[in-house]
């Protein structure tokens, strides 16, 4: 199917949708604003668009802020819900269906604050590849009825990102910002002020101009991933990383020669 047919698919599952009070959960990445500026640009006369942003423990710091930016651009009515995931013993300790685990009660509370505002549909950023990878949080997203617009229109990625970029979304191009438990290996029980230094860590590599980066964790033993073309860009920073990283309190600091991956800790994730 063309990308043309797939805009006219998406614009009529979103004018569909968008016939009474809808929420949007929205973490201010690519997928989530083209939902949001679609609902809100498809929005019937005096139907209410609702943003609903969650703040947490395990995403990363910047998130938040561009998800105000992004909301405020749309006009929607934006609720920023906060969310402890370390409350909950079972994700704190980082089994593999932690994603699982995580989605169900973000929107266990997204459903609660529909309910509350009058909302009756619920819609999510999954698009169609996402429906191709490891996934577990899709599970919680079906068993709770919440619609996913993108992959009904059968939407990759790039597709996304080009729909974004006509739109005029200004973060069609935003990397994809996973939250930070992805950073640790399955069983490892995730640590507040563990997460925080890597969260430091990446926000500094940034700041030195790599978009993409991953900073995981082994143990002792720091891995640090960014796209293999920037390697050489990594070698010209690479003193000033490492005395970053080794000033955060990491002790081993490494270079993945594979490159960025993204999902690469669920490399042995389904192999139960």
């Amino acid at each position: 199917m063309e990308l043309t047919q797939k805009e006219e698919r998406l614009y009529e599952i979103m004018k569909g949708y968008a016939k009474k009070d809808i929420c949007i959960a929205f973490s201010g990445g690519a997928d989530s604003s083209l939902l949001l500026k679609l609902a809100v640009k498809c929005a019937a006369p005096g139907v209410r668009v609702h943003a609903v942003t969650f703040e947490t423990v395990l995403h990363p710091s910047c998130d938040l802020d561009i998800a105000k930016q992004v909301a405020k651009e749309t006009g929607a009515i934006h609720k920023i819900i906060f969310l402890d995931e370390f409350e909950d013993e079972r994700i704190k300790k980082n089994p593999k269906n932690r994603c699982y685990l995580c989605k169900k009660s973000l929107f266990e509370k997204l459903l609660a604050y529909a309910d509350e505002a009058g909302a009756e549909t619920i819609l999510e950023g999954t698009n169609e590849d996402d429906l191709h990878v490891y996934r577990p949080g899709l599970a919680a997203v079906r068993e709770l009825g919440v619609k996913s617009p993108l992959a009904e229109a059968h939407l990759t990625k790039p597709e996304v990102r080009a729909l974004a970029r006509k739109e005029g979304i200004s973060v069609a191009n935003r990397p994809a910002a996973p939250c930070l438990a992805t950073r640790l290996p399955y069983g490892s029980e995730l640590n507040f002020e563990v997460l925080k230094k890597i969260d430091e860590g990446e926000q500094y590599m940034k700041s030195l101009g790599f978009e993409i980066v991953r900073i995981r964790l082994h143990g002792n033993v720091t891995r640090i991933e960014v796209p293999v073309a920037e390697f050489g860009k990594f070698m010209e920073q690479r003193e000033a990383v490492l005395a970053k990283l080794k000033e955060l309190g990491f002790v081993y600091v490494t270079l993945d020669m594979e490159g960025f991956r993204s999902g690469s800790m669920d490399v042995d994730a389904h192999d139960d």
